[in-house]
């Protein structure tokens, strides 16, 4: 069985952009390609948010790559890149990018999507939200 290509996963301290990851991803093969980048905003639920921290689990980096090894082998057609960024990040950061080519455009988009809900679902990433009331809340990627 065909399985599709992950270039590059991680968890990182430093910025990240779709940039930087689509160079990697594309190839001549490719006509398509998905970019999908998390901003960090300035509200949530109807409070202001001023700034957040995420933290991560030691196995965050390794179940990055898991997930991204689940998508390309249900993906084979596509080459795909992912990376959260953990630290303290403040208003229109990003938090999280993923890449995904493809020759035709439909195996991107799905892919992409699959790996974004795939990463919120089941890396072990937590989110530090203060907000710009004073009050702050913790909230786990893992529910």
């Amino acid at each position: 069985m065909s399985t599709g290509t992950v270039v590059t996963t991680g968890v990182v301290e430093s910025p990240i952009s779709t940039a930087e990851l689509e160079p990697e991803v594309l190839t001549d093969t490719c006509g398509a390609v998905v970019s999908f980048s998390g901003v960090i905003r300035d509200h949530d639920e109807g409070r202001g948010v001023a700034r957040l921290h995420y933290e991560a689990h030691p196995l965050a980096g390794n179940q990055i790559a898991e997930v991204a090894a689940d998508i390309a082998a249900r993906h084979p057609a596509v080459r795909l890149s992912v990376v959260h960024r953990v630290g303290d990040l403040s208003i229109a950061d990003v938090a999280l990018v993923a890449v995904v080519a493809s020759a035709h455009r439909q195996d991107s988009f799905l892919a992409c999507s699959e790996l974004i809900d795939e990463v919120k679902a089941r890396v072990a990433i937590w989110k530090h939200q203060h907000f710009s009331d004073g009050t702050d809340e913790w909230v786990g990627a893992l529910e």
